[in-house]
């Protein structure tokens, strides 16, 4: 219907998909924990989101941080079209990435032990792919919901590209851009390796610790 090539790079606005102008259908609630997967979210809890290959095993890393985190979810950001479905992110032409998004209590969980997350468990070196999964929605991207996210997510790229360059991995390509908007994925993604624990998971880091700090910020 779309076409097989696999595209790695990024559509301009005139070759978007057109999308819909209402959301996917998808789950009400988060399979392992049963906390309701759309705002409002509570009071005083923040919102973080990543791309770090396919969305399955990444939302994962962050929901088996436990205390913390209220909700994770799987999605679809950094795009173009609107609401779009997963077939058509798989083509290239929404613009999209894989991304979880993550509900957390800063007074519990740091945002930094999230960056820590992200960075350990995937290759940010790799451009427009993770492992064997290709394509641009498997690209390395952190989205900052205020100055401070983008501050210490600037900061732990540094850092950690420096600590990959010492054991001879290429440059970081990993984006970090103001978060727009979040498109909940379909009900079957949501949660997914929970629902198939033997599912599949192309999540791979690697095995470079990050050198950034994990303590929570005093309330």
């Amino acid at each position: 219907m779309f076409g097989l090539r696999k595209r790695l790079d990024l559509p301009t606005p005139s070759e978007a998909l057109p999308g819909r102008p209402t959301p996917l259908e998808t789950a009400e609630t988060h399979f392992v924990n049963g906390r309701p997967l759309a705002p409002p979210y509570p009071e005083g809890f923040a919102k973080a989101m990543f791309g770090l290959g396919c969305f399955w095993g990444a939302e994962r890393k962050f929901w088996q941080l436990g205390d913390g985190i209220w909700i994770t979810a799987a999605g679809y950001s950094a795009g173009l079209t609107p609401n779009p479905t997963y077939e058509e992110v798989c083509t290239g032409l929404t613009g999209h990435n894989e991304v979880v998004l993550v509900v957390f209590d800063p007074r519990k969980i740091a945002y930094e032990t999230l960056l820590k997350t992200f960075w350990e468990n995937h290759d940010p070196t790799q451009g427009m792919r993770q492992g064997n999964d290709v394509g641009t929605q498997y690209r390395s991207g952190i989205y900052v919901f205020d100055d401070s996210q983008r501050r210490a997510a600037e900061a732990s790229r540094e850092a950690y590209g420096k600590a990959l360059a010492a054991r001879g991995y290429g440059p970081v390509t990993t984006e970090i851009l103001d978060a727009g908007p979040f498109y909940f994925a379909e009900d079957y993604h949501q949660q997914y390796l929970a629902k198939n624990p033997n599912g599949y998971c192309g999540l791979g880091g690697t095995g470079v610790s990050c050198p950034i700090g994990t303590g929570v910020a005093a309330e």
